[in-house]
């Protein structure tokens, strides 16, 4: 007979599994400390995830999601494109690094940590390029090529970004980067609007 998955244990195990990827970090967290922090047998969590990167993709999607709503509400506050484009890279490469204790550092430990990628998916990733993309798009004129291009340099940047914050980069510095390259973006965006 099938286990009846209850959406009270998953929850348990995500809230978990995240209270320790946020305290210790991913690669330090293991199916035995979730279990344990979770109460819970390992074999019960194994019946609701399959891996601990299955859990991890499930607690980041949610988050990232909501992130990137947060963003494009944000927007509205700045009338100028020029000052949501620098909102945009300020949030992307400054505040999502840091937010919940550097938790996007969790997914870079896991790509680099994980003997292999089975269970990674590249559906957060073209979720994050398509909506990056699209809020670009509404404040730049390039054409759909580069805004595709600039939208995937931002996400792998942001993966540095997160590394980088993990290993004590100065908010100020990170902060004038993004500023430099949304400037330089802007430029070409002037300069394209010209021709």
């Amino acid at each position: 007979m099938a286990q009846v998955k209850k959406d009270e244990i998953r929850d348990r195990i995500l809230k978990a599994a995240e209270k320790l990827f946020s305290d210790h970090g991913y690669a330090a967290t293991t199916m035995t400390t979730i279990a344990v922090s979770a109460d819970m047998s390992k074999s019960n969590i194994y019946v609701y995830f399959p891996s601990k990167l299955d859990i991890l993709w499930a607690i980041s999607d949610p988050w990232l999601r909501e992130r990137f709503a947060h963003l494009e509400d944000e927007l509205s506050n700045f009338p100028k494109p020029e000052d949501r484009v620098r909102h945009i890279f300020t949030t992307l490469w400054c505040d999502l690094p840091t937010d919940r204790n550097g938790f996007a550092n969790n997914m870079m430990q896991a790509l680099s940590t994980d003997g292999n990628s089975e269970g990674y998916s590249r559906e957060l990733l073209a979720f994050s390029q398509v909506r990056l993309s699209a809020l670009l798009a509404q404040n730049l004129t390039m054409t759909p090529h580069e805004i595709q291009t600039l939208a995937h340099i931002t996400m792998m940047a942001f993966d540095g970004f997160a590394i980088g914050q993990q290993l004590g980069s100065k908010r100020g510095d990170t902060i004038r980067m993004a500023r430099a390259f949304a400037d330089i973006t802007l430029k070409h965006h002037r300069t394209a609007a010209r021709d």
